[in-house]
């Protein structure tokens, strides 16, 4: 395996940052590569730049773009909600040809009315081979980020891994989100007997020791301060053939929104190599 790089994802400073501010602490701080977020990050910065800007950027800068993050809630739509799915994966995929990023993490619906087990997985194997098919037109990958928490379809790593199987797709795989792992109780086990070339995004971070369930975003903390076995998860992933070599950090915490972004890059890249260097 190659050394470890460290990607930041937008969502950690979201509210007093922009794609530009971040590009320009990533730098600042040696973060090798970046998550734009497509809810507002990208949209902003295309209010006052284009996407060709971007893409200069990225060639005559060290940064580079890691994933889309995020296209929203793709199984048991509706045929229009789900063409409009499709519609923001291929403005995705544009940008992406582009900017060169390669992967679009996509995340399971969430607060669906009551539906069984079996018609999720269906509707998912079925949704993700066509989104697959779409992305192959652009060289793209689909990466799919299982939510730890009740409420969403797709909740644990075990669930996410038997649909993966199924697509049996190579540019269709897994985000592993360490929050969400841990959010429903996934199980190592479960890890340990997956594919590790299809463990494609790794977001790192940590958490408060609420019981397994009731765990939200914000109760996210710096990678190392909580209750998360981060070591465990890695040393498995390394076992079964994890081949990427970039982990990003990932987190939703209020009171981190208020501090200034260029203490939460310089806090992050601290707390996150010190995971790395224990692990790689």
């Amino acid at each position: 395996m190659n050394a470890m790089k460290l990607s930041m994802n937008q969502a950690t400073c979201l509210e007093k940052s922009s794609l530009e501010k971040d590009l320009e602490l990533c730098e600042k701080y040696g973060y090798d590569m970046i998550e734009p977020r497509t809810m507002d990050g990208i949209p902003n910065y295309l209010k006052n730049h284009t996407i060709d800007e971007l893409a200069a950027w990225f060639k005559n800068h060290k940064v580079k773009p890691l994933a889309f993050n995020t296209l929203c809630f793709f199984n048991n739509r509706t045929p229009e909600d789900y063409q409009k799915v499709l519609q923001e994966l291929r403005q995705m995929c544009e940008w992406g040809k582009k900017i060169g990023c390669k992967t679009v993490i996509t995340v399971p619906t969430v607060d669906l009315k009551k539906v069984t087990r079996q018609e999720i997985h269906k509707s998912a194997v079925k949704c993700l081979k066509e989104m697959g098919a779409i992305a192959a037109e652009y060289g793209m990958r689909i990466s799919v980020e299982f939510i730890g928490h009740p409420a969403a379809s797709i909740n644990t790593f075990g669930e996410a891994w038997s649909i993966i199987e199924e697509v049996d797709m190579d540019n269709v795989g897994i985000t592993l989100d360490c929050f969400h792992f841990h959010g429903m109780g996934s199980k190592l086990e479960d890890l340990a007997k997956a594919d590790g070339k299809k463990i494609f995004i790794v977001h790192l971070n940590d958490t408060e020791d609420f019981p397994i369930g009731s765990l939200l975003d914000e109760d996210r903390v710096w990678p190392g301060d909580g209750c998360i076995d981060l070591d465990a998860i890695f040393q498995t992933l390394k076992k079964i053939g994890w081949q990427e070599d970039v982990v990003s950090l990932e987190l939703f915490r209020p009171e981190y929104y208020k501090m200034d972004p260029d203490d939460v890059y310089r806090i992050g890249k601290e707390k996150s190599e010190a995971v790395i260097k224990r692990n790689f």
